[in-house]
């Protein structure tokens, strides 16, 4: 159960329905997503994650597939099943599947872990040197 109501959208005036607008135009949606109807009730706040969202989703180095992959990393990390959803949402709908969702969830598993054995030990990085002499080791 949410902490705040939803703004419901035929309640949207100013800025919350220019927002909103923007949602559903640029996403194609037939309503705006929760997480936009729980922070509408601070309108400023609302246009600058939504300007911060278009910013950072957009194409730029890195595709957007790419970023999706990394918000849903994030997501499990975080443990936020509403982004979790959101996001593989998203990677779905860009042909995802199945066994690519959990070699994704793999590699979280596998970067949490040993991120945290590393942590704990406190573990000194020194960048691996190769056969060849310094630079990234193969494997």
């Amino acid at each position: 159960m949410p902490l705040v109501p939803y703004v419901p959208e035929e309640e949207a005036t100013g800025e919350v329905r220019a927002v909103y607008d923007e949602i559903l135009a640029s996403r194609g949606l037939t309503r705006v997503p929760n997480f936009w109807r729980a922070i509408a009730h601070d309108p400023a706040y609302l246009r600058a994650e939504w300007e911060k969202l278009k910013a950072v989703m957009a194409e730029r180095l890195l595709d957007r597939r790419t970023k999706e992959i990394i918000a849903v990393a994030v997501s499990a990390t975080n443990n936020c099943d509403y982004c979790l959803h959101s996001h593989t949402d998203n990677l779905r709908a860009m042909g995802m599947t199945d066994a690519e969702l959990v070699e994704l969830l793999a590699v979280v598993d596998f970067f949490n872990g040993s991120n945290a054995v590393a942590s704990g030990l406190k573990v000194d990085y020194e960048p691996p040197v190769s056969e060849g002499g310094p630079g990234p080791a193969a494997g």
